[in-house]
């Protein structure tokens, strides 16, 4: 039987295992909304920005480990979607983007609603299609979504010509995908392996880097296995919280900007740095010619590009973090390293995170350790970017996998509530706190209405300090205090805000009224924003300045 191109999406996306598509109709992809209409099997989640869309793909595939769809229209619909495909590329996350296209014959005579998406898209995802006939669908969809969830995963962009929707050709969905020249390497090679393992056996100062990699791979239990086999210290990236649990005692918690000083000293010391799917990006290095001076690095990650880029590697394994793992836990044994944790201990006794209490004010880190006290940790959260986000990294103990969520490469304020719209829809069983920032939360609030009509249950508690918090606190450190464009005096009142679009708004000024208010908001069944008017001055601590070494922490230090 013949189908429409646009029928044929839809099947091949049924086929993919696609249970929810997130985005927003348009002109150009009306043909595929229409045929999702009487779809029994598919569930389109209308949001009110493509932005919005994005981003709730890319937090329901960090969430649920499947692969998010979102969708929108040729044009202004598609590039409203480039900000969260840049973001789930910075932060290796399998979405599919559809985007509606103009007829094939209109293609570069700048015609009503064209853009060049492909060409806008190229640098910031995995692959692109450009489908322009109809018989091209079903494998496009297929090859995509392999794309999208194997090797070192990412974003995948399918362009759709409206006309190659409307034309009809026999559906059949390829039965295996065989892309040439595309064969990631999951295998690591098993001499390297045993170099590493060699040299894990033989250290003294060992330290584990973990980032989003082991979580991408599923690599959590083997972690942990490793690491309780060995007895190394672990430190763990932003992306990567919740990989391996931080109330264990070999936690050494984040590295970097903002870690841990016991992490940081950690890496000026240790002899050798073991790194598994991590990347070695700029806020966990610090000053790069001065990172790990003294140590041999061991960098095992799927991605080949990845290994060198940014600091010296010794001994390279290319392969997934999980089978690299399972070769190492064969033949590893556990080195002679007390003196080594006997100091690590001293500097996690020495220099914990900490920070300055204030009777006459409600400080944001007080905020973080009551939402974790009062969700016992289990909650998945979801944050947006800035100070708060920082904050709930260091005062939040994370020990499950993918129950920590958040923009790290990229940084892309408004990403918190759209996010958690999408871990929602696929956790609708958790709970889902995201911790937002007042100029964050502002930047996609629309998204209230998608929660409020959909009925999901999610706490959202704005860490409120009425500034560009990251922003004021650069300018108050090395900008001689000259606060420009970072006081957000005209702030709106965020529970009255709530309250309007149909969610439950709380609004809490006093120290006392925290604890009761988180637990409120957790007690009613739907969603809420709670609005906590916090210090404008507080400040993250630790700090390490942009161009300095691990060990020139400011801050967190006294």
């Amino acid at each position: 039987m013949k189908m429409r191109g646009a029928k044929i999406l839809v099947e091949s996306l049924k086929r993919a295992g696609v249970e929810v598509i997130f985005g927003i109709s348009g002109g150009a992809v009306m043909h595929i909304t229409d045929d999702l209409y009487d779809e029994q099997g598919i569930r389109f989640i209308n949001t009110r920005h493509e932005q919005g869309a994005a981003h709730a793909a890319d937090g329901y595939a960090r969430a649920t480990g499947k692969v998010g769809v979102a969708m929108a229209t040729s044009g202004p619909g598609a590039t409203n979607l480039t900000t969260g495909i840049a973001t789930a590329y910075m932060d290796s996350i399998p979405i599919i983007t559809i985007t509606g296209q103009v007829m094939t014959h209109l293609i570069g005579n700048d015609a009503f609603q064209e853009a060049d998406v492909i060409g806008i898209t190229r640098p910031i995802c995995k692959h692109s299609f450009l489908i322009k006939d109809v018989n091209e669908v079903s494998e496009v969809v297929a090859e995509a979504f392999h794309i999208a969830s194997t090797g070192r995963p990412g974003p995948v962009v399918i362009d759709f010509a409206k006309d190659a929707q409307i034309e009809e050709t026999i559906f059949q969905y390829p039965e295996k995908v065989n892309i040439r020249g595309y064969n990631p390497r999951y295998e690591g090679h098993p001499k390297q392996i045993a170099r590493a393992v060699e040299l894990i056996n033989n250290a003294k100062r060992p330290m584990i880097y973990a980032g989003g990699g082991i979580i991408l791979s599923g690599a959590s239990s083997e972690l942990r296995e490793f690491v309780e086999k060995t007895g190394i210290p672990i430190t763990v990236t932003l992306t990567g919280l919740g990989a391996f649990p931080e109330t264990h005692p070999l936690s050494l918690k984040m590295p970097g900007m903002h870690g841990s000083c016991y992490a940081n000293y950690a890496f000026m010391e240790t002899d050798l740095v073991i790194a598994i799917g991590a990347r070695f990006e700029d806020r966990v290095t610090g000053r790069v010619d001065r990172f790990a001076p003294k140590a041999t690095i061991i960098h095992a990650d799927i991605d080949p590009c990845s290994i060198g880029k940014n600091v010296r590697v010794d001994v390279p394994v290319v392969g997934d973090a999980k089978r690299v793992l399972i070769g190492m836990n064969k033949l590893v044994m556990r080195p002679d390293i007390q003196p080594w944790i006997r100091q690590i201990n001293a500097w996690k006794e020495e220099y914990p995170f900490k920070y300055t209490w204030d009777d006459d004010k409600i400080m944001p880190q007080f905020v973080i350790e009551q939402i974790y006290e009062a969700t016992k940790g289990e909650a998945i959260i979801v944050t947006d970017v800035g100070q708060h986000q920082m904050w709930a990294a260091q005062y939040y103990q994370y020990s499950i996998p993918r129950h920590f969520l958040s923009s790290g490469g990229l940084g892309t304020m408004g990403y918190g509530l759209p996010a958690a719209i999408g871990a929602q829809v696929g956790c609708p069983g958790k709970l889902v706190v995201n911790i937002n920032g007042d100029g964050s939360f502002m930047m996609n609030v629309q998204e209230l209405v998608t929660i409020a009509s959909r009925k999901l249950p999610i706490k959202v508690m704005i860490i409120n300090n009425g500034r560009l918090g990251m922003v004021r606190q650069w300018q108050e450190l090395f900008f001689e205090e000259r606060y420009s464009a970072s006081v957000l005096h005209d702030n709106p009142d965020f529970s009255k805000i709530a309250e309007a679009f149909g969610v439950t708004g709380i609004k809490v000024t006093q120290i006392d009224e925290v604890r009761p208010a988180i637990e409120k908001a957790l007690r009613i069944d739907g969603p809420v924003v709670v609005d906590f008017i916090v210090s404008s001055e507080a400040n993250v601590y630790p700090m390490v300045p942009s161009g300095a070494a691990l060990n020139e922490m400011i801050g967190g230090l006294a």
